[in-house]
């Protein structure tokens, strides 16, 4: 290409400055922005966070064990009052033979009573339950989070290559703007040699005082848009400082253009098959499925084992009475619930078919993306193809414009607008080349194709360096 030369240009700050800019080729540019991205940063703690909940779901196939303490005040301690069982309560005094019913009259009631308990009770044990069967909630769970885990990894690709395309728009505006303000300085130079030279012949009196006006307001709007490109190179240079978190950066990457673009239905085909907005789909499209195993299980009952252990207990009757431990089996059959588990049902079936509604819309919406990248590519091609002819014309143009007027045979009006068209194609064609790489990095962003491009940008970069 012709302009890749100048277009490859180390960025030069027009402001006095005492801080050395970095040079930055576009893949060391793009290792540095993964270093240091506060977005990546956050969207790699929310993978991590989702792998920790995902975790915490692997317990739920373990038993649980507890250790519980209590102390309990009762309104009286539990007592047994002989009196009160068979035989003695079915006894009547009356009938019993005089001497046996003073003998049994003479018993102080206290004998009669047997304490089970304190007033004050205290005790603590070891409590296990472990389920063994819960109707496939447990497994469903298991799998919502793994499902989760997928789908913030997926998110996390995708803000990589959000961040890529953002990149490639911030890296190469500081390349053309640098190519702009280069442009606009060619043209005072150029517009400064001619008011000079146009003064020269108004003083010689070979041209009209309004020639040599018109020169000089050229010149003066040509240092207007030059100042005007410098603040946009300044503020290029900014936004990509900022984003990769030093205080200066230049550019070190050309614009480029491919020979052969690549074959749209190749990147229709990677697209569709590997892009992480359809895997993530298919990551919610499983969360919806083990959503609906869950609520359905919620009909099912659960069986499980339980065990309990006694520590410590009151030295009492009833202490003694009861075991040291037990075991057993037990299950908990759902029959009538007021958590509404069929709407839950019936929620997470909806919550399903929209996840496969909307990953058949995305489908659409990527290759839709495709096929719209892959024509501004190719018309940002045909711009800068079609302006080759019209760069030739203007140097041509501008060319014979300068001969005529030196011999006097064109106006200095006529020279002007020849040396602003020529900036004007040159512009024209810096612009197209810009569009040319965005449209190919959506193309490469979108197909899962980063490193390609960043190996094109290392071959245009030995293309300048060869020459």
């Amino acid at each position: 290409m012709k302009c890749i030369k100048w277009l490859t240009l180390p960025l030069l700050l027009m402001s006095v400055t005492t801080v050395q800019a970095k040079d930055y080729p576009f893949a060391e540019a793009w290792k540095q922005l993964l270093q240091v991205s506060d977005k990546l940063q956050a969207s790699v703690q929310e993978v991590h966070r989702a792998e920790a909940e995902k975790s915490a779901t692997d317990d739920l196939n373990m038993p649980s064990l507890s250790l519980s303490g209590s102390y309990t005040r009762l309104e009286k301690p539990l007592e047994l009052d002989l009196r009160d069982l068979n035989p003695i309560a079915a006894l009547d005094p009356g009938a019993l033979p005089p001497a046996i019913a003073g003998a049994i009259g003479a018993i102080p009631g206290s004998l009669f009573i047997t304490p089970f308990t304190e007033q004050d009770v205290f005790r603590s044990s070891l409590q296990a339950m472990w389920p063994i069967y819960t109707g496939g909630k447990i497994t469903a769970a298991q799998g919502i989070k793994a499902a989760h885990v997928a789908e913030k990894e997926h998110e996390h690709e995708l803000s990589i290559r959000d961040l890529f395309v953002q990149l490639v728009d911030r890296y190469y505006a500081v390349a053309v703007s640098q190519a702009l303000v280069n442009t606009r300085q060619q043209l005072v130079d150029s517009l400064s040699e001619h008011a000079l030279h146009a003064q020269k012949l108004e003083q010689q009196g070979q041209i009209a005082r309004v020639e040599r006006l018109n020169a000089q307001v050229a010149l003066e709007n040509a240092k207007v848009d030059y100042t005007s490109a410098t603040r946009q190179l300044e503020m290029a240079q900014i936004a990509l400082a900022k984003m990769l978190h030093e205080r200066e950066v230049s550019t070190y990457s050309p614009l480029f253009m491919l020979t052969n673009p690549p074959a749209v239905s190749q990147l229709t085909s990677l697209t569709l098959s590997q892009h992480p907005a359809l895997k993530l789909l298919e990551a919610k499209e499983t969360q919806a499925q083990g959503l609906v195993s869950l609520e359905q299980g919620q009909y099912y009952p659960t069986v499980f084992l339980y065990g309990n252990y006694t520590l410590y207990e009151d030295d009492s009757l009833l202490s003694k009475m009861e075991p040291d431990w037990m075991v057993g089996v037990g299950v908990k059959v759902p029959l009538l619930s007021r958590d509404g588990r069929s709407g839950k049902v019936e929620a997470a079936k909806s919550a399903l078919l929209q996840a496969r509604y909307t990953k058949a819309q995305t489908q659409q919406d990527l290759s839709l993306l495709v096929e719209q990248s892959y024509r501004q590519l190719l018309q940002a091609q045909e711009e800068v193809n079609s302006l080759q002819v019209s760069m030739d014309l203007a140097k041509e143009n501008k060319r014979l414009r300068d001969i005529a007027f030196s011999q006097g045979l064109s106006t200095s009006i006529e020279k002007v607008d020849a040396e602003i068209k020529l900036s004007a194609v040159s512009m024209q064609e810096l612009a197209a080349q810009y569009r040319y790489v965005q449209a190919y990095a959506r193309l490469m962003a979108v197909s899962g194709q980063i490193d390609e491009f960043i190996g094109r940008a290392k071959l245009s970069e030995e293309k300048v360096n060869a020459h």
